[in-house]
């Protein structure tokens, strides 16, 4: 069996959660800048998270669930899926954003993976505290990668990661195959190809002899 393990924001979706969030209260350019600073490796990924969510403190539950329901998958990305498992090949999602939104994105799409390693924002009484909780605050997606890997006994050879930003990087290296999805200049020179769709992802994907013809 082998596995692929994609990140979400930027890759398996152009919806950037914490974006999505930020709108709700009026503080999203600021979390879009701070989003490039750390997808181009300019500041820690863990600082940036947590800078970011800092700002959605006192942010109600309904707005939180009204933002969620916002995020999608990329066009395609739902078929790439279900054409992976199909095969008989895992599929996961690392990502240091947020589990409840790519729920809702894979719902929206009539998809699912095999796992989700996510974090989740902190709440009390009905509002955001302005906390992030969860496994991947630290970026450390090649620990997660191959607790992944071991516990269903897949080679490290057999894995495939596609990601874009600089938190991306460590499951990237640890790969047997990095692809990156329209990568930032900071992280492809790690990739062994990159791809700009969820088409060419596909194409690439076959021909590697990861997916079935």
């Amino acid at each position: 069996m082998d596995l692929v393990a994609f990140d979400f924001d930027g890759t398996l979706s152009d919806s950037e959660m914490t974006v999505l969030l930020g709108e709700q209260c009026n503080a999203a350019d600021e979390m879009a800048q701070i989003t490039e600073r750390a997808m181009n490796d300019e500041i820690e990924y863990a600082t940036s998270l947590r800078e970011r969510v800092a700002l959605l403190e006192g942010l109600s539950m309904d707005a939180t669930a009204d933002a969620f329901e916002q995020v999608r998958l990329r066009p395609d990305a739902a078929s790439v899926i279900d054409g992976l498992r199909a095969d008989g090949v895992m599929v996961a999602i690392l990502t240091g954003g947020f589990e409840r939104g790519v729920e809702a994105a894979l719902t929206a799409a009539q998809t699912s993976v095999d796992t989700i390693v996510a974090n989740r924002l902190v709440a009390e009484d009905g509002e955001l505290t302005g906390s992030v909780a969860g496994p991947l605050i630290e970026g450390k997606k090649d620990d997660a990668l191959e607790s992944i890997a071991t516990e269903h006994g897949i080679d490290p050879a057999d894995v495939v990661a596609v990601g874009d930003g600089a938190n991306d990087l460590p499951m990237l290296k640890t790969a047997g195959l990095a692809i990156g999805f329209d990568p930032k200049p900071a992280v492809a020179h790690a990739c062994s190809t990159t791809v700009d769709s969820m088409a060419a992802l596909d194409s690439v994907l076959t021909e590697r002899g990861v997916r079935s013809v």
